[in-house]
C-alpha cells in the first residue's frame, strides 16, 4: 500500500481542493480550481477531471498509479448511489455526481458529505488519531457534526447520523432553518454567537460584529461579551452532553473559526460538559481543538477512496 496515491477532491461553495495522497497520509501535491457551479454539474466536473490529471502530469505521476478518488461536498447526498439529492450551496438537486465523476475520471469514486470527510480527516491523521470512537464538532454558520468508528465514518440508516446541531435542546427556542425550534446551532453556531451579541448591543472593532469580536471584548472584561459567551458554550455542553451519553466517544474535536479563542472556549467548555454527560462518560472523553484545519476535508475524502481499495 506504500505506493499507492488517491485523489482527494473537497468541494466548496467557491473552490475545489484537489490533492495527491498517498497511502501513509503524506499529500505529494494539491491545488484548486474555481466551483463555478452555474456552469452545471456536466461542466464542473470536466473542470475537476481536467485539474486532476493535469496535477499528476506535473507532478510526473502516471494517470494508472491513482487508484481512485473520494470528493467531500456540503449536501444531502444518497451515498449508496451516489447522488447529490439537494445542495443548497451549488443550486444542484437530483445529480449523479458519482457516476458523472467516474466516467470523467475513469476511476473509482467514493463520496460523502463535508463534516463526515472532515471527521475522517481528523480521525486518520488529526486530533482523533489514536481514538476508537470520535465525534468532530464544526463550529460555523451552523453546528456540524461527524462520527468515525473504528476508522470508518458512522452514517446511520439514511446517511443523518452526527447531526448534533439539530439535537433539541432549549424549550421555546429560536426557530431552526431545519424547521424546528431550539436546536443546538441557534445558540451555539458562530451566527447564534454574532446574533446574540447583536441583541445585547455589541459592536464590533470594525463595526461589523463577528465571534472573533466577542472572545476579544471578553478578553478585555466586557461583561455582556463575557456573558454572550457563558450562554453559547452551556447550550454547547448540553448538547455534547447528549451526544457524548449516545456515542460514549474517546475525543471530542472541535474545528471551525470559533475554535480560534483557544481555551478561552475549551476550557469553559470542558467544565460545563463535566457537568452534563454522565461521569464515566466525561472522564474518557477528552474535547480538544482540530489539527488539521482547512486540509482535513481533502485529506478525509482521500481516505475514502483508500478505505475503498483496501476493503
Amino acid at each position: 500500500m506504500s505506493d499507492v496515491i488517491a485523489l482527494g477532491i473537497d468541494i466548496g461553495g467557491t473552490n475545489v481542493k484537489v490533492a495527491l495522497v498517498k497511502a501513509d497520509g503524506d499529500v505529494i501535491a494539491q491545488g484548486s480550481v474555481p466551483t463555478a457551479p452555474e456552469r452545471g454539474p456536466e461542466i464542473f466536473v470536466k473542470a475537476v477531471a481536467d485539474y486532476a490529471r493535469q496535477l499528476t502530469r506535473e507532478n510526473e505521476i502516471e494517470w494508472a498509479t491513482i487508484v481512485g478518488a473520494g470528493v467531500g461536498m456540503a449536501a444531502f447526498l444518497d451515498v449508496e448511489r451516489g447522488w447529490v439529492e439537494e445542495s443548497v450551496n451549488l443550486h444542484w438537486r437530483d445529480v449523479p455526481i458519482v457516476e458523472l465523476l467516474e466516467k470523467a475520471l475513469d476511476k473509482p469514486v467514493r463520496i460523502d458529505n463535508d463534516a463526515n470527510v472532515a471527521a475522517l480527516g481528523e480521525a486518520w491523521l488529526g486530533a482523533g488519531r489514536k481514538a476508537k470512537t470520535s465525534l468532530c464538532i464544526t463550529l460555523g454558520t451552523g453546528v456540524g457534526g461527524g462520527i468515525v468508528i473504528d476508522g470508518h465514518i458512522h452514517r446511520g440508516a439514511s446517511t443523518m447520523a452526527g447531526e448534533i446541531g439539530h439535537i433539541h435542546v432549549k424549550n421555546q427556542g429560536a426557530l431552526c432553518n431545519c424547521g424546528h425550534y431550539g436546536c443546538l446551532e441557534t445558540l451555539s453556531s458562530a451566527t447564534a454567537i454574532v446574533r446574540a451579541g447583536k441583541e445585547a448591543g455589541l459592536v464590533g472593532a470594525d463595526g461589523d460584529l463577528t465571534a472573533k469580536d466577542i472572545f476579544a471584548l471578553a478578553g478585555q472584561g466586557n461583561d455582556v461579551a463575557q456573558g454572550v459567551i457563558d450562554d453559547m458554550i452551556y447550550w454547547l455542553a448540553v448538547g455534547l452532553g447528549v451526544a457524548a451519553n449516545l456515542l460514549n466517544p474517546n475525543v471530542i474535536v472541535i474545528t471551525g473559526g470559533v475554535v480560534n479563542a483557544g481555551e478561552a472556549l475549551l476550557k469553559p467548555l470542558r467544565e460545563a460538559f463535566a457537568k452534563e454527560a454522565l461521569i464515566r462518560v466525561a472522564r474518557v472523553c477528552e474535547i480538544v481543538p482540530a489539527e488539521l484545519g482547512s486540509e482535513a476535508g481533502v485529506l478525509g475524502a482521500a481516505r475514502l477512496a483508500l478505505q475503498a481499495v483496501a476493503s
